[in-house]
């Protein structure tokens, strides 16, 4: 490995997190932690990383944009044929991971995962600028393409067809909601003795919290 790179350490000051700072539900100690990372000024503090696996449990990774948030779970928007829509389709379980650097945190969900309904969906994309909804249109997420002309080329073509009028979202667009069975927050600690509490959703809907050695 190389030496520098072994050398990369920071060391954890800001705080730490105890069961007594915990509510009894992760949503509401997740909307206060994501609360505090809007208000520090983060930069995109809803991206989150998603995993996915498909149907033989290969896994892959990439980030998104956290787009909704409530009782039900979380809410993210992405073509229904890109390779994570199809391993949401082979095997509909996730995870979801928040990483706040500045503030020392992470949150990490993991749950079963529903497309949630057209109406929805159509009610985002209606709130999306209007590039970004020819964008979906244009894009055939995830397949190979020649060129990047093939792109523009595309977007020229739908900005004449839709000249005048809005465009409607196209039917393999929409969205996803995460509903968590598990959260685990983590604050940065002292000599590595980072604070990781679990949730664990039981079958009365109610919450098991316990503490994970770091």
């Amino acid at each position: 490995m190389n030496s520098s790179l072994a050398a990369l350490r920071v060391e954890y000051r800001r705080g730490r997190l105890l069961e007594t700072e915990a509510d009894a539900d992760p949503m509401v100690t997740f909307a206060a932690w994501f609360a505090e990372a809007q208000e520090s000024g983060l930069y995109e503090p809803n991206a989150m990383t998603l995993a996915t696996a498909d149907a033989a449990g290969r896994p892959s990774a990439r980030v998104v944009l956290l787009k909704g948030v409530d009782a039900r779970g979380f809410t993210f928007f992405t073509n229904y044929a890109s390779r994570k829509g199809q391993e949401l389709a082979a095997n509909p379980w996730a995870a979801l991971c928040f990483w706040w650097g500045p503030l020392e945190r992470q949150v990490r969900v993991e749950g079963q995962v529903e497309q949630i309904s057209a109406a929805e969906s159509d009610d985002y994309f209606r709130s999306r600028p209007r590039g970004a909804r020819l964008g979906a249109w244009v894009s055939a997420q995830s397949q190979v393409i020649p060129n990047r002309q093939v792109l523009e080329q595309r977007l020229a073509q739908l900005e004449a067809e839709y000249a005048g009028q809005e465009p409607p979202r196209p039917p393999y667009w929409g969205g996803y909601r995460l509903l968590p069975s598990a959260f685990e927050f983590w604050q940065g600690g002292l000599h590595r003795l980072h604070d990781r509490l679990h949730y664990t959703r039981l079958p009365d809907a109610t919450w098991r919290l316990e503490r994970l050695s770091p």
